[in-house]
């Protein structure tokens, strides 16, 4: 016999309580009936005695026989209750046939009545404490169904619903701590019907209505087909509760599970911030990506970032011939050299880890020396914008001649392909960030031009949501830790992008690219930061402005309130992919720009700040620094101006100054 736990010593403890008791109250209810000769009892109180002794060993035995004891009581099902029953009812029978050896049988009143009595109790009892377990704990930890409403009235609600009802017995199914009370849907003919008993009390619209009627404590969506455009609208609309949030994936993704894993509730996942951004997902060429890879040593500066890991990830989904992550940070480095062996194998991945700067050209030049990598991803580059503000001439060092450094190095090692990536914020730049960044796609444009070993491209997007620096890790840090949520302004907005569609953009613009381009994603509609803290803090379940308050701190410097994706004066022609574009570029001059670089290069070594932002704003003549110092709220509240405007005019002409100034200036470089 398996070692008696405490829960099994109770149950049975209990088991022999009912039985005793339900003989005892047959006993008295007989008597009750007959109290004046007792004819129905037929024997002494002892034989009495005997019989009730007898039952309870025997009806605690054949309860053991049958599994009784086998299961936890929250793990009980309607299989499990009839082997009481059946356990009861043999046991009951062994009884009898034993009390005739000792001449103790009652009569068959007695034996039904005590049988029903007790059986009824002893799965009472299973049923109550199994009921209580579920409500009160399970494993520890507090547990209660959460009500739920389901949007979506079709293949996937009954899905779920059946998978609900199917889970009631089995906490370990996820669809277990559901408890579904209403459905919602568009369609008129389903209104005032019902699904597996679950009523469709109303229409998306109504979400909030029914949300506060029900006590809905969380919703799911249930519309695997639904287009972006209505995903965002319901979205929306339930992002405005206090509920939390859940998404059934597409059916085919639900249906195609490699571990056979059929459980719709397993598969379906929390709400993310870039749902809420209302477009579709870019699609990219895998084929093209494939080909473009396969066989080929990709090196990435900026390897550990959170771009430049994210395409080290995807790079070796394609079977590269080697991957060389160069970064200065080890931290970051070390971080992904670990998953990716853990992914691949350490055996199975041809990966080097280097730890070196850009700015160190001597550096660089051995690494591509050792390596002789075929592509080059340059991610490497200081993003943060107001510290970049602060010091101006660590930014010029880092992002202008760390890409000058890798753009030549590639093109005298042979390189065939070499991926910038820049920011939509080199655009009419307001921030010494966004003004180094457009000098890089200069270097990368003036390289195009004027060699053709390499291939040189330039990569443009705007916001990406979770890259280090960006706003929405900042904003989950402030509701986590319950402070207010900060935003620059309540009219800012960005364009966003999803880290792995950045990635997938600058892949594919390197598949595609011939040489000279900046490849633009169509990023749909830009979004306001305020709208986007607002959703996040209600994907935690709180209402903003009351339970997470929303602090607007002013524009920093270098921030302003509008974004563009292409110069002006930069036209778009289209591509294979309708959602990636090309923006065309203007000649730069060579002797002038290598000569204006070599100044700013020496400012940016001399640390003069002052200097380094004046011969920036020289070689950039979109660069309008002064919007950010002492610019009136009024003056940052302008929208930009619109390619149509004829302020373009003037922006396309004083980009073409690169080409006219500094004419006296012969001299070469060796920057």
């Amino acid at each position: 016999m398996e070692k008696m736990n405490m829960r099994k010593i109770v149950l049975m403890f209990a088991d022999a309580f009912i039985v005793l008791l339900s003989g005892v109250l047959t006993s008295f209810m007989l008597s009750f009936f007959y109290f004046w000769t007792n004819p129905m009892l037929g024997y002494s109180r002892q034989s009495l005695i005997i019989y009730m002794f007898i039952n309870v060993l025997m009806c605690f035995f054949s309860l053991y026989v049958f599994g009784a004891y086998n299961k936890l009581w929250r793990y009980f099902d309607a299989k499990d209750y009839w082997s009481c029953v059946l356990g009861m009812l043999i046991g009951n029978g062994i009884t009898v046939l034993l009390a005739n050896a000792f001449n103790a049988q009652p009569q068959w009143q007695y034996i039904i009545i005590s049988f029903l009595i007790g059986t009824a109790g002893i799965i009472l009892f299973r049923f109550i404490f199994r009921q209580a377990f579920l409500t009160i704990a399970v494993d520890g930890k507090q547990y209660q169904k959460q009500r739920t409403m389901i949007i979506g009235a079709g293949k996937a609600c009954h899905m779920i619903l059946k998978e609900i009802k199917d889970s009631v017995n089995d906490p370990k199914n996820p669809a277990h701590k559901y408890e579904p009370v209403c459905i919602v849907d568009d369609d008129p003919d389903k209104q005032g019907t019902s699904i597996m008993g679950i009523p469709i009390k109303g229409t998306t619209n109504e979400i909030s209505k029914w949300c506060r009627k029900e006590a809905v404590d969380l919703i799911i969506l249930a519309i695997p087909s639904l287009d972006e455009k209505d995903r965002k609208r319901i979205l929306d609309l339930a992002s405005e509760t206090s509920c939390k949030i859940k998404i059934i994936p597409y059916l085919t993704q639900m249906l195609d599970d490699q571990n056979g894993n059929t459980q719709i509730m397993s598969k379906a996942q929390d709400i993310r911030i870039e749902d809420l951004l209302g477009r579709e997902p870019v699609k990219f060429d895998s084929e093209d990506v494939k080909s473009f890879i396969s066989g080929k040593v990709c090196m990435v500066t900026g390897g550990g970032g959170s771009i430049g890991s994210e395409l080290v990830r995807q790079i070796c989904k394609y079977s590269p011939k080697q991957v060389i992550i160069v970064d200065i940070y080890e931290n970051n480095a070390y971080e992904i050299q670990q998953e990716l062996y853990m992914d691949y194998g350490k055996e199975n991945i041809n990966l080097v880890t280097l730890i070196a700067s850009v700015r160190d050209y001597d550096k660089m030049n051995l690494i591509f020396k050792t390596y002789r990598p075929n592509v080059v991803f340059h991610a490497a580059a200081h993003k943060h914008v107001p510290l970049m503000e602060t010091v101006p001439e660590e930014a010029v060092k880092n992002n202008v001649f760390g890409t000058f450094n890798c753009a030549t190095l590639a093109e005298y090692y042979n390189v065939e392909k070499f991926v910038m990536i820049s920011t939509d914020k080199a655009v009419n730049p307001t921030n010494v960030m966004g003004a180094t960044k457009r000098c890089c796609e200069m270097i990368i444009q003036y390289m195009a031009q004027n060699y053709t070993k390499t291939e040189f491209v330039t990569t443009r997007f705007g916001n990406v949501l979770g890259s280090n620096g960006s706003v929405i890790p900042l904003f989950k840090k402030q509701i986590e830790t319950g402070k207010p949520v900060t935003v620059t302004h309540r009219d800012i907005i960005r364009y966003f992008m999803t880290i792995p569609e950045a990635v997938s953009l600058v892949l594919q613009a390197g598949a595609m690219a011939h040489g000279g381009e900046i490849f633009v994603l169509d990023m749909g509609e830009p979004v306001k930061i305020v709208t986007l803290a607002e959703n996040l803090i209600r994907l935690y379940g709180k209402v903003p402005y009351q339970d997470v308050e929303i602090k607007f701190t002013g524009l920093r410097p270098g921030e302003k309130l509008y974004e563009e994706l292409l110069m002006n004066e930069e036209g778009l022609v289209e591509t294979a992919n309708k959602k990636i574009f090309i923006g065309t570029q203007i000649k730069i001059e060579p002797d002038n720009f290598l000569g204006d670089l070599q100044e700013l290069k020496d400012a940016a070594n001399s640390n003069d700040s002052e200097l380094t932002v004046k011969l920036l704003s020289e070689i950039v003549p979109t660069f309008n620094h002064k919007l950010n110092v002492g610019g009136s709220d009024a003056e940052q509240d302008k929208p930009e101006p619109k390619p149509s405007d004829e302020s373009s005019k003037n922006d396309s002409n004083s980009d073409k100054k690169v080409n006219n100034k500094g004419k006296k200036k012969k001299k070469k470089t060796t920057a």
